[in-house]
């Protein structure tokens, strides 16, 4: 994407009802207003919220919204120009119960409150195998109790990526925690029973992915010990 294209979407952006960028030092300092106020202030309602980290161009949250319009969607992604069409496409097809989040994932405790969120999607994450040291990575034991600890009793945390190394490395850290996994899978388009929001929609670089013969997996658990 050329930078004249960023930038336009940048302003847009900024124009859209459906994006929050807060500053940095807002949310370091615990001063974002809408931390354990998401239902109340923002969606105004007392449905359940279900994140996605990393959202990208925003299908999974789209087709979720459109799913369950009884639930509040909320999508994180630090790449403002990604997520841009998935809050156009919102706005454009009045799908209201979905915001798109401008934040490092790393901050996700300061944008939201202990037991603020019913379940927890990451599509897709960069597995970072190229970095000895795991902070990097969004799926580490650091990162782990951080989601843990904005979740409700029994939410539910996703994990759906073309990275057997990063699908068996969360496999290894949940051995040494409290969690109890419901479902894991290697190869999800070549297996029965698996959950349909799974499988139905594909985001842009999940069809790259299948294009190369890459298997799919995907694991679901919750926190045994949580409330």
């Amino acid at each position: 994407m050329g930078s004249k294209n960023k930038l336009k979407r940048f302003k847009e952006n900024e124009c859209f009802p459906n994006v929050i960028q807060p500053i940095r030092n807002t949310l370091v300092t615990n001063s974002f207003d809408l931390k354990g106020r998401w239902r109340r202030n923002y969606f105004k309602n007392d449905n359940q919220i279900v994140l996605e980290l990393g959202c990208g161009k925003g299908e999974y949250l789209i087709y979720l919204a459109k799913k369950y319009p009884n639930k509040n969607f909320i999508g994180i992604d630090i790449k403002g120009a990604r997520f841009w069409k998935g809050a156009k496409t919102a706005i454009e097809e009045k799908i209201l119960n979905i915001v798109f989040i401008r934040s490092q994932i790393e901050l996700i405790t300061n944008i939201f409150a202990s037991d603020e969120i019913s379940e927890i999607w990451i599509t897709f994450p960069d597995p970072q195998i190229k970095y000895k040291r795991t902070k990097h990575r969004i799926i580490n034991s650091d990162f782990l109790i951080k989601y843990k600890s904005i979740l409700i009793k029994h939410g539910l945390v996703h994990l759906k990526t073309d990275s057997e190394f990063l699908h068996g490395y969360l496999l290894g850290l949940l051995k040494n925690m409290p969690c109890q996994i419901n479902y894991a899978n290697h190869d999800i388009y070549h297996s029965m029973n698996v959950p349909e929001e799974v499988t139905y929609i594909q985001t842009f670089y999940e069809k790259i992915f299948l294009k190369q013969n890459k298997p799919i997996t995907y694991l679901q658990y919750f926190w045994n010990d949580k409330g």
